[in-house]
């Protein structure tokens, strides 16, 4: 799943969000979302939802699954 931490920074970056951002909206620590970035930790598939609506993509982009 190395794909997500890339796309996950990628996103976020365009969407001019700093990690401490990410993890207030989605009530996980800042250590969380580095994890994220960093494929140490995958997030549930709750959380992964609610990033791919915060991100305005699919979950399937997210995951590497289709490259839009």
């Amino acid at each position: 799943m190395k794909i997500f931490g890339e796309r996950l920074k990628e996103l976020r970056n365009e969407k001019h969000l700093k990690q401490t951002d990410i993890a207030k909206i989605l009530n996980v620590s800042g250590n969380t979302v580095h994890a994220w970035e960093t494929d140490k930790q995958e997030p549930s598939l709750t959380t992964l939802l609610k990033l791919s609506e915060l991100l305005e993509v699919s979950t399937d982009y997210l995951l590497g699954k289709t490259d839009y």
